[in-house]
Parts: C-alpha cells; structure tokens; sequence
C-alpha cells in the first residue's frame, strides 16, 4: 500500500506528521511530495524535508493521496495545478482521497463531493454540499476529517480504510488513545 501526501508552504504541521506517523506504525508506506521543492515550512515554520519533489511523482504508484489542511497550505494546494491533476487521476481511479481541516473545500471545488457527505474546518460547512459536523467521515473513497484535534481519529480511520479495523484498533490501543 502506498500514501502519497503533497506537502506545500502552510501545511498544517500536526495533520502531516500525525497522518505519516500513525500510516507507518501500519506498515503502510508514506511518499511525502514536497511542491516546489522537497524543503517545506509548515504554517507553524517548521522545515520539513520531503522523500521527493512532486514533479517526480505519478498517480499510478499510489493507492492513496492524503491532502492536510493549514492556511495557507490548503490554498498553496489548490494553485497547484499538478496537484489537482493528480487529485483528479485518483478520483477518476476510485482510489482513496483523504483531506482534512480546510483540504475538504479543495475536493468540493473539484465537485469530487457531490452527492457526497463529507466534513470540514468548522466554519466552513457552507462551502460543501452535503456537510456533516462529525470528525471524520468516510463516503465511498473520500475520507474527510475536521482539523489539527481529529488527526489521529482521522489517520486511524484512513488504516481502517486503507488495510483493516483490526490493525486500526491495535494501532489505537499502542498509542493509548
């Protein structure tokens, strides 16, 4: 199973690091994809290094795309176009998309959660079609998460999804959640 997370100036830092960590602890691989370069800070100014330059990835070799929020991050993702190329290689696949906080309103922009239910940042539900308040929820191949506080909920559901609920629950337990 293979994860690609686009990461761009402004990423949320906790809904990066937190979705990578719980992912690996799965046995699942992560490609971090740094835009435009694989040196990226987050909202908070922490510089992280990517594995690769986004340019340098294809839709074909991942299962997964995981888009974390952040302001600016979330609008760094959406101007760029070769991420939302790849966002729409994976929906036209049916593969996994997952977003969280704000990363939601990139989907539903796309019309990816049309006739979809889905969350958001709250604040920002009038920007979906079909918007619910829990903190994560999954329809059909889109998982959406509300912000930085449901990382782990969001990131164990994505290991439920993406391999099984046994492995998602034993994760959970390891980490004393």
């Amino acid at each position: 199973m293979n994860v690609l997370m686009p990461l761009v100036e402004g990423f949320e830092d906790i809904e990066a690091v937190t979705v990578i960590d719980i992912l690996k602890r799965a046995g699942i691989n992560v490609v971090t994809a740094g835009s435009p370069s694989t040196m990226i800070k987050s909202m908070h100014g922490v510089t992280i290094m990517a594995n690769k330059r986004f340019d340098e990835v294809a839709a074909k070799d991942f299962d997964a795309i995981v888009l974390p929020g952040g302001d600016p991050g979330y609008k760094n993702l959406e101007r760029s176009q070769s991420i939302i190329n790849i966002v729409k290689d994976f929906a036209a696949g049916n593969k996994a998309i997952g977003a969280i906080c704000a990363a939601p309103l990139i989907l539903a922009r796309l019309g990816l959660l049309d006739g979809k239910i889905a969350t958001i940042y709250p604040g920002m539900e009038r920007n979906l079609p079909k918007p619910r308040a829990n903190r994560v929820v999954v329809d059909g191949n889109i998982i959406t998460s509300q912000g930085p506080g449901t990382a782990i909920e969001f990131a164990l559901k994505l290991v439920e999804v993406l391999d099984n609920k046994v492995k998602s629950e034993r994760i959970r337990r390891e980490i004393v959640c």
